[in-house]
């Protein structure tokens, strides 16, 4: 496969508006060639999934969906011939067809993957390297491991495994005994009310002690080379692709409102099962589609080809003081980006992770109308991006120049000396077309929050929160009025609260009371909470059951209408 060849196709991608006649010449000079390496496997295979996304034609997107059908020959002709095909493992471009993935998963994704694949997955033992955490762990399934764990060296523990699960798979074996973990006080665990189970959490983090690496040999239909959803209309583009420079952010914000429609539960489940595909076969896992709530998946069509799933976390997996969402984005039916978003008020921490073989497609608008999406749910104002993503401590955000992106959509940085350092580097682009930003000031740059706020917006007002620094301000009065006793200010706010707002969370369910006593711990910082009027306490405790027990987008609607509570936690985070 010639390079010249794959560097003509690459800049093709990038040329709309004339005729396809070159791209299905390349297209199919390039269907005949044996790729010599696996750098340009890849560049073949990630320029053929962004004609996917972005065909110019019908005749184009055919010839490339032809070509992706036999991608797994390719791949297997140059394993067969002893090539390196370690640049796949790349978490940027993994997820290959006839490839695996082989990864520390946590313990729910695992779960999903020996539900779902069961035949797909295994234990990585090459890599095991915790025998002291397996010995610590398993004891309580393999009866006199301690025998051997406790005194012996070089433990069999696989041995001792194969020996118990028979003929069962041995990883949906181990899952299948930590799904039933309980606690056993006596030995005898058949006698009654001895068996407790344990909790959830206690049950995930014992799994992950055992740092067990995964291997999942996934199916074409899991693998990016294949994963696509069915789509009734595909957008070509026949014009130019729209640029940056061409965004408003401002005006997509104040743009009609988008068309939503919530999804069935079955259909929702099958959206996560993407979700989660598409995040592992990277390497990844995101909290909103490790644990989303298939009940409460909304669909929208964004314009150009681009459908959006937004889903939420049930109770036992919300954050304890923000509203948490997370959204996967579909270009033509391709995975091409995820966002996340965590919200309190008003603001929101916006997180959007385009993939990186879609960096050359219309990122800023489509930004724009995720950006537009969220505040039309959940009338959110204020939009914060965090520092990592802008590049602080995030090689690839200066490289990419990630913090440009953002200033010129119009999000400004809120530390002074950030912002005039900012302006500073404008006035240099402004006087000189050619001047580049050092890498050196892009992370200097970097090392703070950007807002944008919309029109109407109170200016400023976020500037100096973070939710980090409620959580620090809660430690510091733990250690002064409770001796650093956990139990003793849980049980002091959540009386206080209680008695205050007129709730009774001890009727509420488990995952509901744990909610409630994260808000409470924060709600009796308020010093003049005692003096709220009964109209301000009543809406206090139906924010708090909302977020406990409700719908988080209904969760925050509440929490905008309430000027007092938010002044009190704006100033707790500042």
């Amino acid at each position: 496969m010639a390079t010249e060849n794959l560097l003509e196709l690459d800049n093709l991608k990038r040329r709309f508006g004339y005729s396809d006649a070159k791209i299905l010449r390349a297209l199919k000079l390039l269907s005949k060639s044996k790729s010599a390496d696996g750098q340009s496997l890849i560049r073949f295979h990630e320029t053929l999934l962004f004609f996917r996304a972005y065909p110019q034609s019908a005749r184009v997107l055919h010839q490339v969906e032809n070509i992706l059908k036999s991608f797994g020959k390719r791949v297997l002709q140059l394993r067969e011939s002893g090539e390196d095909l370690t640049p796949l493992d790349d978490p940027e471009v993994s997820g290959f067809t006839v490839t695996s993935v082989t990864s520390n998963f946590s313990y729910r994704i695992v779960r999903w993957l020996v539900e779902k694949y069961p035949r797909q997955v295994s234990i990585d033992w090459d890599s095991f390297t915790e025998e002291d955490r397996f010995g610590a762990q398993m004891p309580r399934f393999l009866p006199l491991l301690e025998e051997d764990a406790l005194v012996e060296a070089h433990v069999p523990y696989r041995e001792w495994l194969d020996e118990a699960r028979g003929r069962v798979n041995e990883l949906g074996w181990i899952i299948a005994r930590f799904e039933s973990l309980s606690l056993l006080p006596a030995r005898y665990p058949d006698e009654p009310g001895l068996r407790t189970s344990l909790p959830y959490e206690v049950t995930a983090e014992a799994y992950d002690s055992l740092k067990l690496n995964v291997t999942w040999k996934f199916s074409n239909r899991a693998s990016r080379t294949a994963m696509k959803l069915p789509v009734r209309k595909v957008f070509f583009h026949r014009q130019p692709l729209i640029q940056r420079r061409e965004i408003s952010l401002a005006t997509e914000l104040a743009s009609p409102e988008i068309k939503v429609a919530r999804i069935s539960r079955a259909a929702g489940e099958k959206i996560l099962d993407m979700a989660r595909e598409t995040s592992a076969v990277r390497y990844r896992e995101l909290h909103g589609f490790t644990y989303g709530d298939a009940s409460r998946v909304l669909k929208a069509h964004l314009g150009r080809g681009v459908d959006i799933f937004v889903m939420g976390v049930p109770p036992q997996h919300r954050l304890p003081l923000r509203a948490y969402h997370a959204a996967l984005i579909f270009k033509n039916g391709v995975p091409v980006a995820y966002f996340e978003g965590l919200s309190i008020f008003e603001r929101m921490e916006s997180g959007f992770n385009l993939y990186y073989t879609f960096r050359d497609g219309e990122t800023a608008w489509i930004f724009a109308r995720v950006l537009r999406l969220m505040n039309q749910l959940l009338g959110v104002t204020v939009f914060s991006i965090d520092p990592y993503q802008v590049g602080h401590k995030n090689e690839e955000g200066i490289e990419s120049g990630a913090f440009w992106f953002y200033r010129k959509l119009g999000f400004r940085p809120v530390r002074p000396s950030l912002l005039k350092l900012a302006q500073s580097e404008e006035r240099r682009m402004a006087a000189d077309s050619m001047h580049r930003t050092p890498a050196r000031t892009l992370r200097k740059l970097a090392a703070g929050h950007m807002l944008f706020e919309m029109t109407g917006a109170r200016s400023g007002k976020w500037d100096r929160f973070l939710v980090r620094n409620i959580g620090l301000a809660v430690q510091r009065r733990m250690a002064r009025k409770f001796g650093g006793e956990a139990h003793k200010m849980r049980r002091h706010s959540n009386e206080v609260v209680a008695c205050l707002l007129g709730l009774k969370p001890e009727d509420w369910r488990e995952a509901e009371q744990a909610v409630f006593e994260s808000q409470a711990i924060v709600l009796a910082m308020i010093p003049d909470i005692d003096g709220w009027n009964p109209t301000e306490r009543k809406n206090a405790a139906i924010i708090l059951e909302a977020k406990a027990r409700g719908n988080e987008a209904r969760y925050l609607r509440l929490m905008q209408k309430h000027a007092r509570l938010r002044e009190a936690v704006i100033k707790l985070g500042s």
